[in-house]
């Protein structure tokens, strides 16, 4: 698309418009690697983000002068390219986490979002927003057996997934990997138990802000992860992923309206 800002990043910079049924909410809104170049608005509402969703896990939330805006009844389309094809892709409006308001995008990593909740410490510090995607064809036959079945089949790391946890507040590093490795360690049984150092070794040395977005992606015996910087690791181990599971799915989870959301939007897949 012309842009300004075309001599620096012709092949990676989009834009995403926003149009309401009408047509009367003209905005565009440039954007290289989820940072803003240019914002073209014409009408403001304060109070919630503009958000729109892209292919591949991407979210933007635009902040104006420490306000964000939104356009009532809009719905995001994404041009991302600079000839037309003949059509405009529809995107799916992100969902929401209630207690927070950290919006969640309908696609991450290639699998469709089913359901968030919040990690609470000491009975009302909301630590992260943590939500869970699926695959919908591994999960085609088995979201039709019931919660129980469902439940069961989250407990499975042969059923993909990515958890995606959005920061609420800021944390040191050190209380952040501290707290997933105390909630691993009892499920492992004393096996793989390096694997825990290893994840640490794959955070690095930066505290994590208001914000900040960890990605975990379970296939099988592996666990892909992204942390707050963008750097991207993996840890294979059966135990671990099981053990990953069982933290935010099973008896004890560490956000139970997580789960029952996960469990309820498998349903809906």
């Amino acid at each position: 698309l012309p842009s300004a800002h075309d001599d620096v990043f012709p092949p990676s910079s989009r834009r995403l418009a926003l149009h309401s049924p009408n047509e009367e909410v003209p905005t565009s809104i440039v954007f290289y690697h989820g940072r803003v170049l240019e914002a073209n608005e014409q009408q403001k509402t304060p109070g919630v983000g503009v958000s729109g969703v892209f292919a591949g896990c991407a979210a933007l939330s635009l902040p104006v002068d420490h306000n964000t805006y939104t356009f009532p009844n809009a719905v995001a389309k994404c041009d991302v390219g600079r000839r037309p094809s003949g059509g405009e892709v529809v995107m799916l409006a992100p969902t929401k986490e209630p207690s927070t308001g950290i919006l969640f995008p309908r696609l991450c990593n290639g699998m469709t979002f089913v359901g968030c909740g919040v990690r609470v410490k000491f009975g009302f510090v909301k630590i992260y927003a943590v939500g869970t995607y699926m695959d919908p064809i591994a999960m085609s036959a088995i979201k039709r057996e019931g919660s129980d079945a469902i439940g069961k089949a989250l407990l499975d790391p042969m059923y993909p997934r990515t958890i995606r946890i959005v920061m609420n507040r800021s944390l040191s590093i050190d209380k952040y990997t501290k707290a997933i490795v105390e909630a691993l360690e009892p499920r492992m049984n004393g096996e793989d138990l390096d694997k825990l150092e290893e994840f640490k070794k794959m955070n690095p040395k930066v505290d994590l802000v208001e914000g900040a977005e960890m990605e975990m992606t379970i296939r099988g015996d592996t666990m892909l992860y992204k942390n707050s910087v963008g750097g991207v690791g993996a840890i294979t181990s059966d135990v671990f992923c099981r053990a990953l599971c069982d933290v935010y799915y099973g008896a004890d989870a560490v956000s139970p309206k997580h789960k029952d959301e996960v469990i309820e939007g498998v349903k809906r897949l």
